[in-house]
């Protein structure tokens, strides 16, 4: 039998190229809260926590504890042939902490599959064709999902023709645009593009929904003017246009409230979720009204691993703690702090063009100082340091010029001031 030294050697034969060829493939080989210990010893700390998706940090003792409990009573058996208490446990607990209207839900086992289902829904329900997405938005790599995302180009080749009917208008970059001292003015901008779109494009009335992440995340971290969600939600209650939240990367806790739609105040009539629900287990979700689901006929969607017994079981646990250790209070305490540390960066590194965030969702993004152009490759080498300081990172943006910060929640404030200082030294040592 090959030891795990040598099958990661032979990491590029056995995994597909999509897997293979990203960036670090750290070997690792066990997890703790903050922390991530390599095949080697040597211990980093964890700041992208499996992208969004341990907020409740690696192996929770609770989460971990419900789930070996379920393990001893029932591991798998379709939803639907049978009736769990996990998934409408679980079902019972969504009810109680997503935004308003938000009362039924479908499970599946990642978040691309939630944007494939609520894609199915909103057409279902709507009987119409379209549906609209934005530049710089990422929704998953399923076709349905892949047709939506907008956040590089490069990861349509080879693969068109697409989902037809959808189209896409622009996402409101304050630091991008020539007005960034009048945030309303960039959403009033970019809402101007949305009316072009149906009256050069699609009429509104043959538009089923419009799919919007509250905050961006792969697309490099860009949280928008409130007035532009606000906006959306108008736009869609004027045209009968049903708005979807893709709240996949922000919900659970991660930007200071439950979901992004509580934070600015904004109602969806359908919330997609998935990463931070199970704490690491697969499961994702899609909540609507129960006329919006309801409208669903009973063959309209399947799934035969969604609301696994054992992933829903980890998700009623990770409310339990992220309600109980107030863990959304929590990111929302700490981002300021954070943000203030990475602003004093800022002033001493010109290379850092924008600092950008809400809770613990924050990004940097770094740009060369003479003509404000995205730096990818700077960010990339300031990644590669730290994570020889013991520090691991991942970018965003179609640049990759966006380092974005995802702690867990629960992350101890003196490792967090730890993880801070590494990143400082790391932007020094390469700049």
């Amino acid at each position: 039998m090959s030891t795990f030294q040598e099958l990661t050697g032979r990491l590029k034969e056995l995994l597909a190229p999509p897997l293979a060829n990203d960036w670090p493939n750290l070997p690792v080989t066990r997890a703790e809260g903050s922390f991530i210990w390599g095949a080697d010893g040597t211990r980093y700390i964890d700041f992208t926590q499996g992208f969004a998706v341990n907020n409740t940090g690696h192996r929770h003792p609770k989460v971990i504890a419900a789930v070996k409990e379920q393990l001893d009573r029932l591991v798998h058996s379709a939803i639907g042939v049978t009736a769990y208490e996990p998934a409408l446990r679980l079902a019972e607990r969504l009810r109680e902490i997503t935004p308003d209207g938000i009362e039924t839900f479908y499970f599946g086992n990642s978040g691309a599959e939630a944007i494939e289902a609520a894609m199915k829904l909103v057409r279902y329900h709507t009987r119409r064709p379209g549906i609209i997405a934005f530049w710089g938005g990422f929704h998953g790599r399923t076709y349905g999902a892949m047709t939506l995302t907008a956040s590089k180009a490069k990861y349509r080749i080879a693969a068109e023709p697409l989902v037809p009917s959808v189209y896409h208008s622009v996402y409101p970059n304050v630091f991008r645009s020539p007005y960034r001292d009048d945030p309303d003015r960039v959403a009033k901008e970019a809402l101007d593009h949305l009316r072009r779109l149906f009256l050069y494009e699609i009429e509104p009335s043959q538009v089923a929904a419009i799919f919007v992440e509250p905050v961006q995340g792969e697309g490099g971290y860009i949280v928008p003017p409130a007035s532009f969600l606000r906006g959306l939600r108008e736009i869609c209650d004027e045209h009968g246009i049903l708005l979807v939240f893709d709240e996949v990367q922000s919900g659970f806790g991660r930007t200071g409230k439950m979901f992004a739609a509580q934070v600015f105040d904004v109602r969806p009539d359908v919330l997609c979720m998935a990463k931070g629900i199970a704490s690491g287990f697969p499961l994702s979700a899609v909540g609507a009204s129960h006329k919006i689901m309801g409208s669903w006929g009973s063959a309209a969607h399947g799934t035969t691993f969604g609301g696994h017994p054992v992933s829903t079981a980890a998700a009623v646990a990770t409310i339990d703690v992220l309600i109980e250790e107030k863990l959304p209070e929590r990111a929302a305490a700490l981002g300021p702090r954070v943000m203030e540390r990475l602003r004093e960066m800022q002033k001493r590194f010109p290379v850092i063009g924008d600092v950008r965030g809400i809770g613990l969702m924050i990004g940097m993004e770094f740009v060369d100082p003479k003509t404000n152009a995205p730096d990818g490759e700077l960010a990339h080498r300031v990644i590669a340091e730290a994570l020889r300081r013991g520090l691991l990172l991942y970018p965003a943006g179609p640049y990759g010029q966006v380092i974005r910060l995802m702690p867990a929640l629960n992350v101890p404030e003196d490792v967090l001031d730890e993880g801070l200082g590494i990143l400082e030294q790391a932007i020094a040592a390469v700049v």
